[in-house]
């Protein structure tokens, strides 16, 4: 589909709608948009923000559990919401975190709010959280899931020059399905997905 002078993608498989990748910012057009971010732990606004991700993920995990937050920006609030609640987490961003050795381990849960949508590479990252995550771990998924194109056009997501990539609530059952992962949504465009034990 075209939206003015943008063009979009229809994945058939998982219905997940792609920008085309003539539309993209550089890196440095991208990275300045980020720096423009005023998100930070101290601001209760987006801390009740983040608490629709955090609440109920910190209801499925046992205390001092090691976290990755993927995709943390430059000032990692969730991280910090989350080791106040006893969590040991590590960073990764590749703007801001770019420390690629936490991506050698396993981890009990990983985080990754309003990330997803900003991906180039989108199935090679949910491969990596697959092994990034222990057998029993747990992914938290925040973004704006897409419901009806015909608002799709003048949606705030899509006006943001970063997103790239928007996810139906179908797009991740089918990711899911494909990693063997239990899907559930407990909060409006919050995916939380449960790796069984018995996988590797």
């Amino acid at each position: 589909m075209a939206v003015g002078r943008q063009d979009y993608l229809r994945c058939g498989y998982c219905e997940a709608t792609v920008m085309s990748e003539v539309g993209r910012l550089s890196e440095a057009e991208e990275r300045a948009v980020y720096d423009l971010h005023e998100n930070t732990a101290d601001d209760p606004g987006y801390r009740r923000f983040l608490a629709r991700l955090s609440d109920p993920l910190l209801k499925r995990l046992a205390h001092g559990a090691d976290g990755l937050d993927f995709g943390c920006g430059p000032g990692p609030a969730l991280a910090q919401m989350l080791a106040d609640s006893g969590m040991n987490m590590s960073l990764y961003d590749p703007f801001f975190y770019p420390d690629a050795s936490v991506l050698e381990r396993q981890y009990d849960f990983i985080t990754c709010t309003e990330v997803v949508e900003h991906l180039y590479q989108p199935a090679e990252v949910f491969q990596a959280f697959d092994r990034l995550l222990l057998p029993g771990g747990w992914l938290g998924v925040m973004t704006c899931f897409q419901t009806d194109d015909s608002r799709f056009a003048n949606w705030h997501y899509r006006r943001d020059p970063t997103h790239v990539v928007f996810y139906r609530e179908y797009t991740f059952n089918v990711l899911a399905q494909q990693f063997g992962w239990r899907l559930e949504v407990p909060a409006k465009d919050v995916a939380l997905f449960h790796k069984p034990i018995g996988t590797c």
